[in-house]
């Protein structure tokens, strides 16, 4: 059973530029609970708070979701030197969230579960915001394929670990397949805006979204291994062969159910080693730290160059 993202429900959306939640249920709850956020429609003036978002970052490190927002408040002129920007979430520790002028930055964990539950009650937070026009970006880190380490890659389609554009899961017991596909058009606007700082060494393939950081990605290192270094190799090189670049584990799940919602969505994330070098991060803590700030640097940018325009 193939789902698309048509048949927005609950709401009269007269412009595409609306969040389209494909889920009739809504329409007919007096409260909605927003637990992991510890957000409530009844509790909290949602459109009051969030209403004017139009860029939404998310990642899965707390501590570098808030230094992102601390550095676009920096860039766009939104925020004093020192600023401490308080956590909207802090009623629960599963995500963060950090809020400056239209800019909305929030934590998802590591892996598809995660990040499914935290889109969720993301993308029924901006549609109870009556939010229009919101781009969505993921940050975040990733093993390279064939590409020297601090390369910046911009997602064109994220595939599974079978080079497949779908994200599969099970629905009470069947199986139900979206497709992961992310904004053209706001691909090649973040790849001018890598241009325009020429900073980093920046490249646009396919991204691998795998249930696994171990066995699930070929490494060798696990607690668990059942193959060979040759193996490793056979299906790394496969996979860049079928054009992939990198390798992260949120892409896919996070490609559908933006598309599914209307939204437009990218994936930004940096290499931190090449994987058919080796499995283990080896470079010290200094050079992680400046290659995490490069997908922050491009979006922020990005931003930027967005609202000068507007």
């Amino acid at each position: 059973m193939a789902l698309s993202g048509a048949g927005p429900e609950g709401r009269e959306c007269g412009s595409d530029d609306f969040i389209k939640l494909c889920n009739p249920n809504l329409s007919r709850m007096k409260e909605d609970i927003l637990y992991h956020f510890s957000l409530s429609t009844s509790t909290h003036d949602l459109p009051a708070m969030f209403g004017d978002v139009k860029f939404v970052c998310v990642g899965g490190s707390p501590s570098r979701m808030k230094a992102f927002i601390t550095y676009v408040a920096s860039e766009l002129g939104l925020g004093r030197p020192g600023e401490d920007y308080p956590n909207i979430c802090s009623g629960t520790d599963r995500y963060v969230m950090f809020k400056v002028g239209p800019v909305l930055s929030v934590s998802h964990g590591i892996g598809i579960p995660s990040i499914a539950i935290m889109l969720h009650e993301l993308l029924k937070l901006l549609y109870h915001a009556r939010c229009s026009g919101v781009t969505v970006i993921r940050i975040g880190t990733s093993g390279g394929i064939g590409l020297e380490p601090g390369s910046v890659v911009i997602t064109q389609q994220a595939v599974d670990a079978r080079f497949k554009p779908e994200f599969e899961q099970m629905v009470l017991g069947k199986q139900v397949v979206r497709t992961t596909d992310l904004d053209a058009q706001l691909v090649q606007e973040l790849v001018r805006c890598s241009a325009d700082l020429d900073e980093f060494p920046t490249v646009v393939g396919n991204t691998m979204c795998t249930l696994d950081f171990y066995e699930g990605q070929g490494r060798l290192d696990g607690a668990l291994c059942c193959y060979t270094e040759q193996d490793k190799q056979e299906y790394l090189r496969a996979a860049h062969a079928a054009g992939v670049c990198n390798i992260e584990m949120e892409s896919s799940v996070f490609a559908a159910m933006c598309s599914a919602c209307g939204l437009p969505a990218a994936v930004v994330c940096v290499t931190l080693l090449d994987r058919l070098q080796g499995d283990q991060i080896c470079s010290p803590h200094e050079v992680l730290v400046a290659y995490q700030q490069r997908p922050q640097r491009l979006v922020s940018h990005f931003i930027k160059q967005r609202l000068t325009k507007a």
